[in-house]
């Protein structure tokens, strides 16, 4: 027997990785360029580290007007290391403001890079950096708004993306984590927004070279499974980001994604975005009113779309197309983000969904949950795993929560999975049906639980007991 699969843990990072140490104001960091910073009070905890207000070393106490934070971690955690290439590759000041003068700039919302390196304390190493101060993430904002920005205002935050999204990919990098809570106001000017969090930031054409479009077990189902794009997990590519961007406008309009009642789901929510693209119109009519369903939506999505791997986003194109969404409700990118509540004539949120417990029809058909679509056609599961699974398992069914079911009679605890005897799948004649090894635009989303696709398990109506292999769908 094949030895079990690994358990998925919760975070995105190993649970091996140290939390930092708490350092005291006052303490003195020198860079590799031989600067000296002084860390004033902690403000904020990453997944493994901590961030601090922080100054040049002047002699003065850190105070709360700091201009810089510095997040350090132990140097043995991965998680900074990967955002340290980021920047020190892409977002020195020089860097970013030659960007800006050769296109005649304001801002640019990517925190400027202004030094590095690594500290001992307490016969310990720590890994430090050290970037813009900034203000709070648009996640708050966005809870704050009763989880809904109007259109104005989503159309704006779109446009400074494209900015962000443009120069980050002509240095190389597609980002793949864009989310509300990793956007955040400037702390000086809250007109102003900045993307955040390059832990995951891919480099996806090193010396200009686009690399080759196949998986990276390195770069497997990172990413927020609500948001991540359909090919992430092969190496997420600029129209991947864009995919992303996308996500986050429509949820922001509407409050929702279709998916995110069934997270927990990653198989469902990855063809649920398949779905999405073979048919845009039907998908957004999904999400909007009919009469509230935005037309520059719908149009840049069809542009995102139509991209290939090696395309380069027409990002002027993309701009227009939000441009025009603004003229369309008789306003402009007057260079103010008015963080409210939409009022009288945005867009509907749409109902919210029930969970069903019942098993999906599509699951229920040799078509499996792909139907017929010619971008995935099923195949037969191999006759020697067919004898693995036993008689009466020919049916493919998935618990309600995606994980083990109760058994037959058992009296389960609010939010269990359904037992097999209580789902409405019979038995049928075909062999239980997969996915082929599907390539480019159907390659399958997991966001960031780092598992293998489909768990080949002995089952009984397909529930998950013991693993007995692994198949890639």
């Amino acid at each position: 027997m094949p030895p079990k699969a690994k358990a998925a843990g919760r975070g995105r990072a190993p649970a091996k990785r140290k939390l930092a140490e708490e350092f005291p104001p006052g303490e003195v960091l020198t860079d590799t360029g031989k600067k000296t910073w002084k860390l004033g009070a902690p403000i904020g905890q990453g997944g493994f580290g901590l961030i601090y207000l922080a100054d040049e070393d002047c002699g003065k106490p850190v105070g709360a007007e700091a201009p810089y934070v510095i997040k350090v971690e132990p140097s043995d955690n991965g998680p900074l290391f990967s955002e340290l290439k980021f920047y020190m590759r892409a977002a020195k000041p020089d860097l970013i403001q030659s960007w800006m003068k050769s296109r005649k700039l304001k801002a640019l919302g990517v925190p400027r890079y202004w030094g590095s390196g690594l500290h001992e304390r307490g016969g310990k190493r720590y890994r430090f950096m050290v970037i813009d101060r900034l203000g709070t993430d648009l996640q708050k904002k966005f809870e704050e708004c009763g989880r809904r920005f109007p259109r104005k205002l989503v159309l704006q935050l779109g446009l400074r993306l494209l900015g962000i999204l443009e120069y980050i990919h002509d240095h190389e990098y597609v980002h793949a984590d864009i989310k509300a809570s990793n956007l955040m106001l400037s702390h000086s000017d809250p007109n102003q927004v900045y993307l955040v969090d390059y832990g995951l930031a891919y480099r996806y054409a090193p010396d200009s070279v686009i690399k080759e479009y196949k998986e990276d077990p390195k770069r497997c189902h990172d990413g927020t499974i609500e948001f991540t794009s359909i090919d992430a997990h092969k190496g997420a590519s600029r129209r991947s980001d864009l995919e992303i961007l996308v996500y986050c406008m429509i949820q922001w309009l509407c409050g929702r994604l279709p998916w995110e009642d069934k997270l927990q789901d990653p198989l469902y929510v990855r063809d649920a975005k398949i779905r999405s693209q073979e048919n845009i119109s039907e998908f957004l009519t999904k999400c909007f009113s009919s009469q509230d369903k935005p037309a520059e939506i719908q149009r840049f999505m069809e542009e995102v779309t139509s991209l290939g791997y090696r395309d380069r986003p027409a990002y002027d194109k993309l701009r227009s197309i939000l441009q025009a969404g603004l003229e369309a409700i008789q306003a402009k990118d007057d260079g103010k983000l008015q963080f409210s509540p939409p009022v009288g004539g945005g867009v509907a949120a749409p109902a919210p969904a029930q969970v069903s417990t019942r098993v999906p029809e599509s699951l229920q058909r040799p078509g499996g949950v792909f139907g017929d679509s010619p971008l995935s056609r099923p195949q037969a599961l191999p006759s020697f795993l067919l004898a693995r699974l036993g008689p009466g398992s020919h049916g493919v069914t998935r618990g309600p929560c995606g994980g083990p079911s109760s058994r037959p009679g058992s009296t389960k605890q609010k939010g269990q999975c359904l037992s097999p005897s209580e789902t409405s799948v019979p038995a049928s004649p075909f062999e239980v049906q997969l996915p082929p090894l599907m390539t480019d635009r159907c390659a399958p989303v997991f966001g960031h639980l780092r598992l293998r696709p489909v768990e080949v398990t002995s089952t009984s109506a397909g529930f998950l007991r013991e693993p007995i292999g692994s198949a890639w769908m």
